[in-house]
């Protein structure tokens, strides 16, 4: 009987795992096979993600990064580059809780950057939800502007529809602002207070996720704006799509691991394909 094993070729921007039969599987399958090592297998399918986004950043990084629309042929390798990050994310994190193995840092580097591309390539097929409170807020004028960042929830009490920051102003506009904006670009920010305020909206969403009526456009649209807009500033640069975490936050990686887990968990109950294992040809 082989091993099982990771399925990849130069030709597709996805993997998927090979049980000791030789046929597709998922990874808490291929850990439930004698002798499987799950100590190693978690690894490896880390690795296996993390080739598939190098590659997808050669091949597709400039429309990501939007320098430029997606022609007729990317169109498809965006569709398969989302699909392969959620599902990946998504067998990662049954992993764990399957087998209660204590994940690792780069879990949430890995999945984190492979969540922030997976993001980019669906606004390119206009797959994403609208931005939160997009219609109730003021266009920001040209220079700087005085005010402080608030995380506004989008229906105070309810955390299934998450959260978004914004700048009041001094003379009373709201106007749209990021995570990023408020701990990179932004003086006088209290940002480790910022970091911990948007961790808590995020992990509230991720609470509301697991109520039986939760709707899952609703909150999987919350889960998805809250996590990008962590993800985003956590880049190791400005013009880089690499999530970097620092040194000992493990719990910070294992919310990104549960909230791409999530994301993709909710979405695929209007998109049925997403988690479908793929076809070897």
């Amino acid at each position: 009987m082989t091993r099982a094993s990771i399925y990849q070729t130069d030709a597709r921007f996805s993997f998927v795992w090979m049980d000791s039969a030789g046929r597709p599987a998922t990874l808490i399958a291929v850990m439930s096979e004698p002798e499987s090592e799950p100590e190693r297998l978690l690894p490896t399918h880390l690795e296996a993600l993390d080739d598939l986004l190098i590659a997808a950043a050669g091949a597709v990084g400039e429309v990501l990064g939007g320098s430029r629309q997606a022609t007729a042929t990317e169109r498809p390798i965006l569709t398969e580059l989302y699909h392969s990050v959620d599902r990946a994310a998504h067998e990662y994190d049954a992993a764990l809780a399957a087998t209660g193995l204590t994940s690792e840092l780069r879990a949430g580097q890995i999945i984190g950057t492979g969540s922030l591309m997976g993001y980019l390539a669906r606004s390119k097929l206009d797959l994403t939800a609208p931005e939160p409170l997009a219609d109730q807020l003021d266009e920001p004028g040209v220079g700087v502007v005085a005010g402080f960042g608030d995380l506004v929830e989008v229906r105070p009490g309810v955390p299934a529809y998450g959260a978004r920051w914004v700048i009041r102003t001094e003379d009373g506009r709201r106007l749209p602002a990021s995570l990023s904006l408020l701990v990179h670009d932004s003086s006088g920010v209290q940002k480790d207070a910022a970091l911990d305020e948007h961790r808590a909206a995020l992990r509230a969403a991720l609470a509301a996720a697991e109520d039986a009526d939760a709707d899952p456009f609703v909150v999987g649209a919350s889960i998805d704006w809250l996590l990008h807009d962590w993800l985003m500033a956590h880049r190791d640069g400005p013009s880089s799509g690499a999530v970097e975490i620092t040194s000992g936050k493990l719990d910070d990686a294992m919310m990104i691991v549960s909230a791409a887990a999530a994301s993709a968990r909710l979405r695929s109950a209007y998109d049925p394909g997403l988690l479908r294992l793929p076809s070897l040809h």
